[in-house]
């Protein structure tokens, strides 16, 4: 067999043996061990048919499917063959075939049997990708509801594999073989930049972090021999690092390269081979000659903000397992070296694995898959991982909005159209609905550019990219984006066919599907300008980023969902009243976005691509301590119209004054002093006698807010009306009844004295009342008043002619024994027309003063 010097040549044997006896297994290798190479040949001798190998990345599923081939030295596409997204080759005889895990995802709904398959290899399993899940959850459902004949075999390069094992077991967790490989020592330089170089905002990389990978690898190629493989998070990085290193034999190697391109860093030179790449070089790829890493310590990962619905590339520090997986590059082929641009320290700092992309992605493109199966929300399937509420939540409201699924989730015929497409339900929205209103070519070309990342960092002027590319300015990305044209338009015209759908369900030969996709370049198509066609495009496949100028003059819009967002101050597209926005991220600590790419639109426009997000409301608030009542029509959170509302409905004003009063406080409504005296009376009550006397304070009566002011606001129709309020009447009818009668008489409102007048207690609450009178209107009074049944001394503030306390007390035959001389000297002599009896008991009261002689 070829490949028998590869280490994982004798778990081969167990491997099978598993498969044989469970139908399923997991196979954990290193890197470089010959786990991708060797494993489907060996399935494919031992169980007949075609075993499929699903890989992450397509760079990796075209250097998987040419290593087999040179394997059983043939060309490409007789036994082995491979296919991707707008590339194949093999026929009949394959035996092998390398796929990408999405494709294969597309082929199990298309037809879930998978005629002529006998295995199915789930590659790199441990970078947790979201379609290797999803991959993984279809094949064990195929398994037990269809073909339990269907091998399943997951690989992968670390030994936790626990959670793996038993998902794939259905009896208990499927065998796990291990393949241990002799790896040869690699040795680890730790060299961090010689100052700190934090992440710049919005995930950006320090220009001062490229300068020193740059001189790491300088030092590298001068301290060892044999090529050198250069880890940095981007692609913009590769090219920075690549022009620092002039003179070096550089080769950039990334995902959306030419296939020459890609070849070309892959083979062995004479020159020793500095090959610049990202994580795609990680695991599932082999870079042969490699004797040194150089791992700048970061990678680029899907982030998805679901308050915002902004979806970015966020760059992060790798884990530990990434960091090894890398420095495995340097051993496979004899002793190495690694040069890890970071701290011993920051290392043992590092997270232990990187998060599962479902923690972290847009799931929508999932749910859909989820629903296509039929088994939204994952139901019934065994995944991995469940999915995070939130972001399902998101994701099925979106395919909702799109008319994708139905309220159960379930999907519909539109949902599988657009399942059919084979891009994000998003670009597939677009592409269905843009095709009537732009033309399907155009449509098409729109979609094309907007499934390509490549433009990031060209500038956030969308249409003006597309005329690049239509004008070839960057070949290899016109040639990427027109295949992709092309697979689109393949897509709408294969229609139903190349749709996914239930399981038995008939397909669909009507054309019907197709007819609507293409559309026809009717005169309104023809007529929209260019510039406007991209941004209607755009506007439908992200409505709710759809944005307004706002009026502050700095470029900043808001987007329908609330989200600010602002162009770079040199954009050419500022001064654009509206924009359809593709793409937006948000830097932590900043409040706006910043907008990566855009077309302009007109309102007319956005009404069009977003409207299922106008609604028109009276809005009748509370707002300032009064009513406000206007008519608003809205796009999501852009205010479109706001007008004054002449009469509105009497109901909705009384639930606004409502709302204020409890938002706001008692404090809008006329509190007279009737009002104040009335309330600090039933609190009285309440506090000494309790039930049935009502709590009064503010919490208490905005709880019960109907029950004693209910009526009057039923008069209410605006802020004057509550002014008109007779607050102390509404009080009133809190009053007990039968208690009510004897209200007086438990609290009264004023007290006879022995002068003959009639004073005014005060009240506060719990506190006993006060009475405030003369001194000389309470000769003779021998015992306190007492009130609330006699449980309450009243306190008196015994008053100066001056109407100040000369003394306060609680018990009047204390103070006229005790107290009352003191205050009879400190007085007489001030106020001497006044009375002053040394004998106040038998004295008799008076307001008066004496006469004059």
């Amino acid at each position: 067999m070829p490949g028998a010097d590869l280490p994982v040549r004798t778990a081969l044997s167990p491997t099978v043996d598993a498969v044989r006896s469970r139908g399923t297994a997991v196979l954990v290798a290193p890197p470089g061990s010959g786990k991708t190479s060797l494993l489907p040949l060996a399935l494919a001798d031992a169980l007949g048919g075609t075993v499929v190998v699903a890989e992450p990345r397509r760079l990796a599923t075209r250097a998987a499917a040419t290593r087999l081939a040179s394997l059983v030295g043939e060309p490409l596409g007789r036994r082995v063959g491979h296919a991707m997204r707008g590339e194949r080759s093999g026929g009949p005889d394959l035996r092998v075939e390398v796929v990408t895990t999405g494709l294969l995802v597309r082929r199990l709904q298309q037809d879930p049997e998978l005629p002529g398959v006998s295995a199915i290899v789930v590659d790199e399993c441990h970078e947790r990708h979201l379609d290797a899940d999803l991959l993984l959850a279809l094949g064990l459902d195929v398994r037990a509801n269809l073909r339990d004949d269907l091998a399943l075999v997951a690989t992968s390069a670390t030994a936790d594999t626990v959670r793996l094992s038993r998902a794939l077991g259905a009896d208990g967790p499927a065998p796990v073989v291990t393949a241990t490989a002799a790896r040869h020592e690699v040795a680890v330089e730790w060299t961090p930049p010689p100052v700190a170089t934090p992440l710049l905002p919005g995930g950006r990389v320090d220009p001062r972090l490229l300068d020193h990978v740059a001189d790491v690898v300088r030092r590298a190629c001068a301290e060892n021999e044999g090529d050198v493989l250069v880890f940095v998070p981007g692609e913009a990085e590769i090219h920075g690092v690549s022009r620092r290193l002039a003179g070096e034999n550089v080769l950039p190697l990334f995902g959306r390269q030419s296939r020459a391109e890609q070849e070309r860093a892959l083979t062995p030179s004479v020159t020793r081979r500095v090959v610049v790449t990202t994580s795609v070089a990680e695991s599932s790829l082999t870079v042969p000659g490699v004797r040194v890493v150089v791992d700048s310590g970061l990678a680029r990962e899907p982030r998805t903000d679901q308050a915002r619905g902004l979806g970015a590339l966020v760059t992060t520090r790798v884990s530990r397992s990434s960091a090894e997986q890398r420095a495995g590059r340097a051993g496979r082929e004899a002793p190495g070296r690694v040069y890890r641009c970071w701290s011993e320290t920051d290392h043992a700092r590092l997270d232990e694995h990187p998060a599962p992309e479902i923690a972290t992605a847009d799931l929508a493109s999932f749910a859909l898959d989820l629903a296509a199966w039929g088994a939204p929300g994952g139901e019934g399937l065994t995944l991995l991982e469940q999915p995070p509420r939130p972001a399902m939540d998101a994701a099925t409201g979106l395919l909702r909005a799109f008319g994708a699924v139905d309220d159960a989730g379930r999907i519909t015929a539109r949902g599988r159209r657009m399942a059919a497409v084979g891009a994000h339900p998003r670009l597939a929205r677009a592409l269905l609905d843009g095709a009537p209103r732009v033309g399907a070519d155009r449509a098409r070309e729109i979609v094309a550019l907007l499934s390509d990342d490549s433009g990031r960092g060209a500038g956030d002027d969308l249409p003006a990219r597309w005329r690049a590319l239509r004008r070839g300015d960057d070949r290899a990305a016109t040639a990427r984006w027109r295949e992709e044209v092309r697979r689109l338009g393949r897509g709408a015209s294969d229609g139903p066919a190349a749709d996914g759908r239930d399981r038995g369900a008939p397909a669909d030969r009507s054309g019907t599907g197709r007819r609507a996709a293409e559309g026809q370049a009717s005169g309104a198509t023809r007529g929209v300008p260019d510039d406007l066609a991209a941004g209607i495009v755009v506007g439908l496949a992200y409505p709710d980023r759809v944005a307004r100028a706002r009026s502050d003059g700095a470029a900043t819009y808001q987007t329908a969902r609330g989200t600010g967002a602002a162009l770079d101050p040199r954009s050419p597209l500022r001064g654009a009243p509206w924009l359809a926005v593709a793409v937006a991220d948000r830097a932590p600590g900043r409040a706006d976005a910043r907008i990566r790419s855009a077309a302009p639109i007109d309102e007319a426009t956005a009404r069009d691509v977003a409207g299922d997000l106008l609604a028109t409301a009276d809005q009748i608030r509370w707002e300032d301590g009064g009513v406000v009542a206007r008519r608003v029509e809205t796009l999501g959170a852009i205010v479109l119209n706001d007008v004054p509302l002449t009469r509105p409905d009497p109901l909705l004003v009384q639930a606004a004054v409502r709302d204020g009063l409890r938002r706001g406080g008692l404090s809008a409504l006329r509190w007279s002093e009737t009002a104040l005296a009335l309330r600090e009376r039933l609190a009285f009550c309440h506090a000494h006698l309790g039930a049935p006397w009502p709590a009064v304070d503010d919490d208490a009566l905005l709880d019960r807010l109907d029950d004693w002011l209910g009526p009057e606001l039923a008069a209410v129709r605006g802020t004057r009306d509550l002014a008109r309020i007779d607050v102390a009447a509404a009080l009133r009818s809190l009053l007990p009844w039968p208690d009510a009668v004897r209200f007086d008489e438990l609290a009264p409102e004023r007290i006879p004295v022995p002068s003959g007048s009639s004073v005014r207690l005060a009240y506060d609450g719990a506190e006993p009342p006060v009475l405030a009178v003369k001194l000389q209107e309470v000769f003779g009074w021998t015992e306190t008043p007492r009130v609330a049944d006699g449980r309450v001394p009243v306190v008196l503030h015994l008053l100066s002619p001056a109407r100040r306390p000369a003394a306060i007390t609680s018990d009047l035959a204390s103070f006229w024994a005790q107290g009352y001389p003191q205050v009879r000297a400190d007085l007489r002599a001030r106020y001497p027309r006044h009375p002053w009896p040394e004998d106040p008991l038998s004295a008799v009261a008076t307001a008066r003063t004496k006469p004059r002689r």
